[in-house]
């Protein structure tokens, strides 16, 4: 029998007993993140414009009793329509491709934010290519069904996870898009009790016209004792800051146009088992494409959950209180 630190154990616990409504966050990106769309660009695009390696992984964990098939639902899959970034005539081309079985977790490499192997482990059980076609213009693509026993068992997320890899083929545009974890193929039923998460999170953020703060939640296992955040492209037009029970805003680097940044800050005890409230608030009248991933002193990829385990967390003031004789 697998055995689970108490602190993540009580975050799972919490995931799993959300109500209804709640659960249904498992669109990716999810309502409370504020993330409008994930982006993958063609790989003849200019790094600069937000995306370092055209590619970007995402894994969609499925609780351990769950025996009805699952969907995996692409929306707007295609690149060249009104919802896409158009760099001239539409040429780009963009894979999905999702895996199962052993290694789709667990593989070298799986995890890493940056792999240097551009064959994803796993077992290949189905892969598409999209280019402009007219008929996925704001649509859905449907996944499945999928047999959640072709999932690949995670005893630490007790669950059982199938891996999504976009990547863009061909052209220099950015491919927008989101997906939903889904019990129906036509319709947007979540799966009860499920998340998804990825490592290396690529994603599009707001103008500041907009007034949204987009929030990230990589999630604090009970072995970490500092992380580093590192980012790319920001272009200098966002600002920064984390919170959590023991965090209450504290500022974090960002990058210029076409590097990394990263910054190191420590975890207390108490943030073990909980996720990290990334807070990243455009200054930039401009939308931004740009990439988040963190890692422990170990240099370990920290995932970033669409419902942050635990919840998203509050910070918890120390009220000092002194008796007078």
């Amino acid at each position: 029998m697998s055995k689970h630190p108490r602190s993540f154990c009580s975050a799972l616990v919490t995931l799993l007993v959300l109500p209804f409504g709640a659960a249904r966050a498992q669109a990716v990106p999810n309502a409370g993140e504020r993330v409008e769309t994930l982006v993958t660009f063609g790989a003849q695009s200019d790094k600069s414009w937000g995306d370092d390696d055209f590619s970007q992984t995402f894994f969609f964990l499925i609780p351990e009793k769950q025996r009805e098939p699952v969907y995996i639902r692409v929306w707007d899959p295609g690149c060249g329509g009104t919802n896409d970034d158009l760099k001239g005539p539409a040429n780009t081309t963009t894979s999905f491709s999702l895996y199962g079985g052993p290694g789709t977790f667990s593989g070298p490499q799986a995890r890493d934010p940056r792999p240097t192997n551009p064959n994803p482990t796993g077992r290949l059980l189905k892969s598409q290519t999209f280019g402009n076609e007219a008929k996925y213009d704001g649509t859905w693509f449907t996944f499945g069904p999928l047999n959640p026993l072709e999932a690949e068992p995670v005893d630490e997320f007790q669950g059982r996870v199938f891996k999504m890899v976009a990547r863009g083929l061909s052209g220099n545009d950015g491919n927008l898009y989101r997906y939903f974890f889904s019990t129906s193929p036509t319709a947007n039923v979540a799966v009860e009790g499920g998340n998804a998460f990825t490592y290396e999170y690529c994603f599009r953020l707001p103008a500041t016209s907009s007034k949204t703060t987009v929030h990230l939640y990589p999630f604090v296992n009970n072995k970490v004792v500092s992380i580093k955040q590192s980012n790319f492209d920001a272009d200098n037009g966002a600002t920064l800051e984390i919170f959590s029970v023991a965090k209450n805003g504290h500022a974090a680097a960002v990058s210029g146009n076409g590097e990394w940044t990263s910054s190191v800050l420590p975890i207390a005890a108490k943030e073990h088992g909980l996720s990290l409230d990334f807070r990243l608030t455009s200054t930039s009248a401009a939308p931004n494409d740009l990439v988040f991933y963190v890692t422990d002193q170990y240099d370990t990829a920290l995932p970033f959950f669409a419902i942050p385990l635990g919840g998203p967390p509050r910070y918890q003031y120390d009220i000092g209180v002194k008796l007078h004789r």
